[in-house]
């Protein structure tokens, strides 16, 4: 060894031991790179060469119980790009132009950036430009979104509910039923070049979207509008602060209308309070006063304690019942069974509740389905209240009976007189009908169910001739309709504010069915906080009920006019067997919003949808009828439908969006 060598080789040992280190560990680097984590390069050189493109589905609608569009999917696109990718920008400027109306220069100067992307246009409606598939073919990137649209405003808003930016349900069936009506997403593979530049190649993967399931409700539009209508009118006309109603086949269990209000738009629904979402009907518990007398007379009747021509001394008006008074709106001496309930007579509940066990009334208000949910299947149901028999003090079952120190929801209200109305059956309310795929197949059928026997059929037909004659000659005299039978009964509810019954806030209630023979149709209406006056359930609500139903009535052919005789009419024998005479002429005498004059001409009822309202009205009158007309723009839906025969003169109902 030189020299030189000895005197560097402690330096050239490290160097040397530096550089077979440096070497090894490059090899393992290597080694780790090509060999142990091979895949996961691979894919992360893939994913540079390669773009995953997210393919919106559409969301699924929601149609009435005649397939009427109640919500629609409106296409949106955004247009845009990189600039320096678009080669023929004057044809790309010119055919924005024609799609938007801007100025050509407009575009000429956004494709004219230096930036690396621009948007041309954000969110522009699919129909509003025909040329925008072509602009593909210029390589402008068209991105397309779904935007939820409600094309009756807010009528049925409460039930329908509404979705957010991203399309999720946040209220009504839009929230219960998302999962349902949320699509799947697909996507697709595309192949990046080195500048960027995605494009499709047909031998990369792609999984196409695939839309929600539709659902069918079991609301009748017309029937909701008629009813917000109505309910809306008479909060205004007795300065109410609110009003809610149900409407309801009592033979199925299907809700045909829910609504209160103030409503609110699901375009819009920023522009309201989250109060107005609510389905009060569901959500919203209060004491339904006389109207919840029914419980204790089913009881008494089942159990046989009492007859329908037993008599009950009502005091005058006034007694005292272990220690409380309790009054009559009027004084009422000798009462029978059913003039007790007829006439609405505090005294007389409270005596025929006396004839039960506390637990007999309390196994009846369950039975009646009151202190649990309905089992709807919409969000924010709540329960009621009812107090356990151990917790009930002396006057308990006294007020109870009465409509007091309980709470229930107008949903829970229908579902017990539903099941008088039907001969004894509580049923499960139903609100959506069927579910169908985005093909149209099948998915889920949903049958109505029986919940329970409440009781025997001859008490339920008892009671039904008893409500008869509380519109017939009691206090639900209000909601008479000339020529048909009907059953109801009326309810005025103090509210308990702060401790104590308020002596000026009320809740004015009425519940009725009609034909009383064969009901097909159940109304349950509140009036909350109408003006003194009309805050009897006879003065605030009845009216409601009789409007809606006149106009129902009027509107639908399933809806056969019996004229009644001399004999029908025999106040001890509202029933009796007797030659009914029917007829299509017959009109009520309140339709819609004013009376309508009776000719006997008949006229043809034309098609007016799809026409502006202008058009709309000069073909209903040259055609014989009068109009009313809800919204503004296109005529959506009418009423009657179009090629019925109809008395001339009648009101054709149109609603324009």
């Amino acid at each position: 060894m030189t020299k030189t060598f000895l005197r560097y080789q402690t330096r050239i040992t490290v160097l040397s031991s530096f550089v077979i280190l440096g070497w090894c560990l490059l090899s393992a680097r290597l080694f780790q790179i090509q060999i142990l984590q091979n895949e996961y390069y691979i894919g992360k050189g893939v994913q540079q060469g390669q773009h995953k493109e997210i393919l919106k589905a559409s969301r699924g609608n929601i149609y009435d119980r005649n397939n009427v569009l109640l919500t629609r999917n409106i296409s949106h696109v955004t247009l845009c790009g990189n600039p320096s990718d678009i080669i023929d920008k004057k044809s790309v400027a010119h055919l924005l132009s024609q799609c938007t109306e801007r100025p050509t220069a407009y575009y000429t100067d956004k494709l004219s950036s230096k930036d690396s992307f621009v948007f041309l246009e954000r969110n522009i409606l699919e129909s509003q430009c025909d040329y925008i598939s072509q602009l593909k073919n210029y390589g402008v990137i068209l991105k397309k979104n779904y935007f939820r649209y409600y094309p009756f405003g807010s009528t049925g808003s409460q039930v329908i509910g509404f979705t957010d930016p991203d399309n999720r349900g946040l209220s009504g069936i839009e929230k219960q039923y998302n999962p349902v009506l949320t699509g799947t997403h697909g996507w697709i593979i595309k192949k990046r070049s080195g500048t960027g530049k995605s494009k499709r190649d047909n031998s990369y993967p792609y999984v196409d979207p695939s839309s929600g399931s539709n659902i069918q409700i079991t609301l009748d539009i017309e029937y909701q509008c008629i009813l917000e209508d109505e309910l809306k009118k008479q909060m205004n006309a007795t300065n109410a602060k609110g009003a809610t109603g149900v409407l309801m086949n009592p033979e199925t269990g299907e809700i045909l209308a829910m609504a209160s209000i103030p409503s609110f738009d699901p375009n819009h629904p920023g522009d309201y309070p989250l109060e107005h979402q609510k389905i009060k009907a569901i959500t919203d518990q209060f004491e339904p006063g006389s109207t919840f007398k029914i419980v204790s007379a089913t009881a008494a009747l089942e159990k046989n304690m009492v007859r329908i021509d037993d008599e009950f001394f009502c005091e005058n008006g006034s007694f005292f019942y272990n220690g409380v008074r309790i009054r009559d709106h009027e004084e009422y001496g000798l009462l029978t069974f059913s003039q007790v309930l007829e006439q609405s007579s505090n005294v007389g509940i409270i005596k025929i509740t006396e004839l039960l066990q506390g637990q007999s009334l309390y196994q009846y208000i369950k039975k009646f389905g009151f202190g649990i949910e309905t089992d709807i299947n919409l969000p924010g149901e709540t329960r009621g209240f009812i107090r356990e028999p151990h917790n009930w003090s002396k006057i308990s079952p006294g007020v109870i009976s009465m409509g007091q120190e309980i709470s229930v929801t107008a949903l829970q209200l229908a579902s017990a007189y539903s099941a008088i109305a039907n001969g004894g059956y509580l049923l499960r309310p139903k609100i959506v009908n069927q579910i169908m795929a985005h093909n149209g197949k099948l998915k889920k059928n949903n049958d109505s169910k029986v919940l329970r026997r409440v009781a025997s059929l001859e008490t339920m037909e008892i009671l039904k001739k008893v409500l008869v004659k509380t519109v017939k000659m009691g206090t639900g005299s209000s909601a008479e309709i000339p020529g048909w039978n009907i059953a109801g009964k009326t309810g005025t509810a103090e509210k308990f504010i702060n401790g104590s019954y308020s002596e000026t806030k009320f809740i004015s209630n009425f519940v009725g069915f009609f034909p009383a023979e064969k009901p097909i149709l159940l109304g349950v209406i509140l009036i909350d906080e109408p003006k003194l006056g009309f805050h009897w359930g006879s003065t605030g609500a009845a009216p409601v009920f009789r409007n809606v139903a006149q106009r129902i009535i009027n509107m639908d052919d399933s809806f056969q006019h019996k004229q009644e005789t001399k004999e029908t009419l025999n106040k001890n024998n509202l029933w009796a067997s007797s030659k009914t005479v029917f007829s299509e002429d017959i009109q009520n005498p309140v339709l819609l919003t004013h009376p309508v004059k009776i000719e006997n001409k008949e006229c043809i009822v034309p098609d007016v949808r799809q026409m502006s309202l202008l058009k709309a009205v000069r073909k209903i009158k040259e055609s014989g009828f009068t109009h009313t007309h809800h919204g503004s723009g296109i005529v959506q839906w009418q009423s009657p439908k179009p090629n019925l025969i109809k008395t001339c003169g009648s009101i054709c109902v149109i609603g324009l969006n």
